[in-house]
């Protein structure tokens, strides 16, 4: 089998290599067993290279098909567009000659709404959508948000709470014994027994009340492949990297680990020693890595949760044969308003995928974990020049990017000693000496883009990497960062400036931001550019007290800043963070100052948010809550509150309706 195949080794069934037309660069593989190959019936090219994939009957009869054979379920309105999972999915079905259709934010009360283009053939495919629907739909105050941003128009509430439940659950009864798989990065987070911030309480995988068929975590493109393959193919669905699947009592009696899985505190020792979570959270952590990395198992009552280890990273061939499908780039043209967040990546790139930094409070640790896969030039450049033919395009491309831009390209020096590494972070306590921050594939990238013609702004919206951006193998990338891609103001992330506290999170020391901030002030200068940072910054992080919120305080002071947007701490599920706040202690198991209510975390938050100029907070302020806010907010919900919305909103609003009555 040629390397870097999309589907991993199997030792219980045969694999017959036929020459069908080659995907995703690579001889089709058909499963078989008992020595007979499987058929498949192929479509022409036409009728699986639609230009949206079918929603509804009529787009069926369009196409010709009679029926699907993979029906797609989704939190998110249909974007076909690669930063959208569903469509990536979607596409891929179809490239390897699978008909599908998809139902995007159905009614959840309604199991007809499913039936629309009849019973799938093989399978249902359900996913809450690009974010958790708990975050999509609720703010760290645990209040509706106001707009959902991947919904048409921002219209709330076109999804329930734990939607890849409630979708399963649905699927079924529209359905009879339909085989549903599950995943998208919400899922990924909730596989295995995880802290529920929303509803503040302990919550099983998600395996188990969703009662879905096989689970996969990650990126899918190469388990939905064989899952796909298995289901065609009559097989059973266990022993797939990058998958989890729930075993009945006998199965997980007779389960064998050797020592090829590791063992998780159960359910039921979770519920009884709250520090269980935070220890089986650093297991998951230290078995992320897809070549040494070992199966986990969890107990739930019993039965016995299966996770496979992770699949292996994509190559650069398979990431360009990925984003190089014929997405049309667009919303379904079934929605008459816009959707948020399509509007922000309209014209952006994916280009990334994997993060090397391992902060603790971030989702990709135990999602995509920590390895680096890219995009080739040349494919990007064609995606440059889709955007040339948009009649919609006006010459701005908004980013390049992932997780964050001066990733991109980086490698390692020896692939074996990073094969066997078990860190977490590549970047903490102190960049790897394997890693190759190399800023050169990015550099050519950029001046590339920047020469073409049609092209007139390229910004980096992704933000860079401060411990990358001041290290001296991307001072030339830097200094092109600063001169050309930068729209008039830069976001970086230091998160906090107390050493201590960027030590919790796994971030870079607060010198980095210090001596990044300098460079990019003198380049902004050399460039005769008036350009300007905006830092992001975390509130009320596990661990952080008042003093040491108050050193961000003191330097917003000094620099006389008053963000405008503040992000307070949000617990998510499979992060070491959350787990310090369900758990009250630290990695080390050091008890560690948590604020959870609204009265304990409003003196953290508006220590960012407040004006300068006027001296910090006293301890005083910190202590009451900030008693000049109205008492009736305070009393509503201790656990509630909208950050992005300021105390005095109402005020500035009867100062504008005085004023207008002034002025009539």
């Amino acid at each position: 089998m040629r390397k870097g195949h999309w589907i991993s080794n199997s030792n219980y069934v045969q694999k017959i290599v036929k020459k069908q037309p080659l995907v995703f660069g690579l001889f089709r593989t058909i499963f078989a067993t008992n020595k007979q190959a499987l058929t498949i019936k192929w479509q022409s090219m036409k009728s699986l290279d639609p230009k949206f994939i079918p929603m509804n009957q009529n787009d069926l009869d369009e196409l010709g098909w009679d029926e699907i054979d993979i029906l797609l379920v989704t939190g998110d309105a249909y974007v076909d567009h690669p930063s959208y999972g569903i469509a990536v999915i979607g596409r891929l079905l179809l490239k390897l000659g699978y008909r599908c259709g998809i139902v995007a934010q159905p009614d959840w009360k309604n199991p007809d709404c499913l039936k629309v283009m009849g019973r799938p053939r093989l399978a249902c495919f359900v996913t809450e959508g690009n974010m958790d629907s708990s975050l999509s739909i609720y703010t760290v105050g645990r209040r509706y948000r106001k707009t959902d941003a991947y919904s048409p128009g921002g219209e709330i509430r076109k999804r329930p709470q734990h939607a890849a439940v409630v979708y399963t659950q649905l699927c079924k009864q529209a359905f009879s014994k339909i085989p549903v798989v599950i995943g998208g990065v919400g899922t990924s987070l909730r596989r295995f027994v995880h802290y529920d911030y929303w509803q503040d309480k302990l919550k099983p995988s998600v395996l188990v009340e969703s009662k879905a068929s096989i689970l996969v975590y990650g990126m899918g493109e190469k388990a939905v492949t064989e899952i796909t393959e298995r289901l065609e193919n009559g097989e059973p669905l266990a022993g797939i990297r990058g998958t989890a699947t729930l075993l009945g009592k006998k199965a997980a009696e007779a389960f064998e680990h050797g020592n090829k899985y590791v063992v998780l505190p159960s359910f039921g020792a979770h519920k009884e020693d709250k520090d269980q979570l935070l220890e089986s959270t650093k297991k998951i952590e230290f078995e992320m890595n897809p070549w040494c990395g070992r199966g986990l198992t969890q107990l739930h009552g019993d039965r016995m949760l299966v996770q496979e280890p992770p699949q292996e990273p994509l190559s650069t061939c398979q990431m360009d044969e990925v984003f190089d499908m014929p997405f049309a780039m667009k919303p379904h043209p079934s929605y008459d308003e816009k959707i948020p967040a399509y509007v922000t990546i309209e014209h952006s790139i994916p280009a990334v995928r994997g993060c090397p930094g391992g902060c603790t409070f971030c989702g990709l640790v135990a999602h995509q974990g920590k390895q680096i896969s890219y995009r080739s030039e040349e494919s990007i450049m064609g995606t440059v020049d889709q955007f040339l033919e948009d009649k919609n395009f006006r010459g701005t491309i908004s980013d390049i990017g992932g997780a964050a831009s001066n990733i991109y390209g980086n490698t390692v020096y020896d692939e074996d000693k990073c094969k066997k590494c078990r860190r977490t972070s590549c970047f903490y306590p102190k960049l790897c000496n394997n890693y190759n921050p190399d800023g050169k594939p990015l550099l050519s990238l950029l001046k590339k883009i920047k020469a073409t013609d049609g092209v007139k702004h390229l910004h980096l919206n992704s933000g860079l990497r401060l411990a990358l951006a001041v290290d001296d193998r991307q001072k030339e990338l830097t200094k092109e960062v600063i001169h050309h891609h930068v729209s008039g103001h830069q976001k970086v992330a230091p998160e906090h400036l107390d050493k201590r506290v960027v030590a919790l999170m796994r971030k870079d020391p607060p010198e980095d931001f210090f001596k990044y901030k300098k460079i990019f002030e003198e380049e902004s200068k050399n460039a005769n550019k008036e350009q300007y940072l905006i830092p992001l910054l975390i509130s009320n992080f596990p661990g952080t007290t008042d003093d040491e919120m108050k050193v961000v305080g003191k330097y917003l002071d000094q620099e006389n800043w008053s963000p405008q947007q503040v992000q307070d701490f949000i617990p998510l599920p499979l992060t070491i963070a959350g787990a310090m706040y369900y758990c009250g202690k630290d990695p080390k198991g050091n008890e560690i100052e948590v604020h959870r209510g609204l009265k304990e975390r409003r003196g953290q938050i508006h220590e960012l948010k407040r004006k300068r100029g006027k001296g910090g907070l006293t301890k005083r302020d910190f202590r009451r809550g900030h008693n000049q806010h109205r008492k009736d907010e305070v009393n509503k919900s201790n656990d509630s509150s909208s950050v992005s919305s300021g105390p005095n909103k109402k005020k500035r609003s009867n100062k504008r309706k005085a004023k207008n009555q002034t002025s009539d």
